[in-house]
């Protein structure tokens, strides 16, 4: 494909985008697990309208744009005072969580490098089941990581974690909750550990941090978290999940301003002029930093634990359902809107194939994640699913039975999941994995 020669009509343009969204997987109607956190129309109609009114701005330079500035010193002064910072803490917003991790694993490399200048291989201590994000920003910073095994309930094992600390150590994570099961870490165990060996502590709340908090309030026992925790360093939490920002939106906090210096970029012999930026990015999309500011206002503390209890009730209700189906269970003890929905076996009868079960719903509209090690389903609940968690239970238990009824082999993403899940050398599934990315673009874009 070429820029065409003339311009595209827009109407064409338009037409053209819808047939490409056509393919897409259906979040209006609320039957997407996953990426989307689906909310009431008024919310993302907020969102869309700050964005847009944003949508040139560039938070690059705070001089040029003090409105940005602004918004972002209110947004990040909410976020800190709903993880009940202390006086003196500071943050800065993201592109998301990735990028907040990034930086939360940045500032400890260079903490280090002026408090614990003795170590010369820092050492990262990361749960099996912390976010890939984390694994991939060690990586590009050169950290070494010290895989965490999970205790019983799949919560990362904080026995294990101190028996793994060495001096070269510089930071030990927890997540609030994980992203597989939907279970929060002991933070207070970790961020212990961390306190007794002068090391930093970050707690990655990307995907519970604008949840949690609202849970808690509403009466949900939730494990201590944040910066009441003795300990914890550091937090990140995305504006733009359970915040319900535009896409673009995260925020990273520290416990003082003086550790977030770390965080910082400062080059001051450039000559194209003096440069100094907070995160990874240069050129900082304003239409992000507008919609989380707006959303916040506009939501309110009603507003956010409105949208709370109805996510809840229906992650309540899909649970219950789900423990009702037999041969189906919820693994461990999720704290909030996530669930993993695995399979056991039944009597007599083997455990059903979940892949399957998977595909079979999928046939039906419904979108979620397949977890592993064990096999799960995975599904983020948003308030929208509360008016069709009936709906989606009656498709689950039909498809469960038509599992157990089949007698064909596992076809489709369920033999690939299998397959993939069971192979012992795992260099051949990441080899897969980058074979698989690599075609992506190959075709016309419609590969699923």
């Amino acid at each position: 494909m070429k820029i065409p020669a003339q311009g595209t009509p827009r109407d064409e343009i338009t037409k053209a985008m819808r047939a490409y969204r056509d393919t897409d997987a259906d979040a209006s109607r609320a039957r997407l697990f996953s990426l989307v956190y689906a909310t009431r129309p008024d919310v993302l109609e907020v969102a869309k309208e700050a964005f847009t009114s944003f949508f040139s701005e560039n938070a690059l330079n705070p001089m040029a744009f003090p409105s940005l500035r602004r918004m972002e010193t209110e947004a990040i002064a909410m976020t800190l005072d709903l993880m009940n910072a202390p006086e003196g803490a500071a943050g800065s917003m993201t592109s998301g969580g990735s990028e907040s991790l990034l930086l939360a694993m940045k500032t400890a490399r260079d903490w280090a490098r002026v408090e614990r200048p003795k170590v010369t291989r820092p050492q990262v201590l990361l749960p099996i089941t912390a976010h890939p994000a984390l694994f991939k920003a060690a990586h590009m910073l050169d950290l070494e990581v010290v895989v965490v095994p999970t205790a019983p309930g799949f919560g990362a094992d904080a026995a294990a974690a101190r028996r793994l600390v060495t001096d070269d150590t510089i930071l030990i994570v927890g997540s609030a909750p994980q992203y597989p099961h939907g279970v929060v870490d002991p933070i207070a165990d970790l961020a212990a550990i961390a306190e007794e060996r002068g090391i930093l502590c970050h707690v990655d709340a990307c995907f519970g941090g604008f949840m949690l908090p609202w849970v808690e309030k509403l009466g949900h026992p939730v494990p201590p978290f944040d910066f009441r925790v003795p300990g914890v360093t550091s937090i990140s939490a995305d504006l733009h999940k359970y915040g319900y920002a535009a896409k673009g939106a995260s925020s990273v906090l520290y416990r003082t301003r003086a550790l977030r210096r770390h965080q910082f970029y400062v080059h001051a012999d450039w000559p194209g002029g003096l440069f100094v930026s907070p995160g990874v990015l240069g050129t900082r999309p304003g239409g992000a930093i507008a919609a989380a500011w707006a959303v916040l206002k506009y939501l309110g503390q009603e507003g956010y634990l409105d949208l709370a209890k109805r996510a809840m009730n229906a992650t309540r209700t899909i649970a219950s359902g789900v423990r009702d189906i037999d041969g189906l269970e919820i693994l461990g003890e999720p704290v909030m809107s996530a669930l993993a929905i695995g399979t056991r076996a039944s009597g007599d009868a083997p455990a059903l194939d979940v892949y399957v079960i998977g595909d079979l719903m999928q046939a039906r509209g419904w979108f979620f994640d397949r977890g592993q090690a064990p096999a799960n389903l995975h599904l983020t609940v948003s308030p929208a699913h509360e008016a069709i968690a009936g709906e989606f239970l009656a498709d689950l238990r039909a498809c469960v039975e038509q599992a157990r009824a089949s007698k064909e082999q596992p076809q489709g993403k369920a033999a690939l999941y299998g397959m993939l899940g069971s192979l012992p050398d795992r260099a051949v599934v990441r080899d897969a994995l980058l074979e698989l990315m690599d075609s992506l673009d190959a075709g016309d874009g419609s590969a699923s």
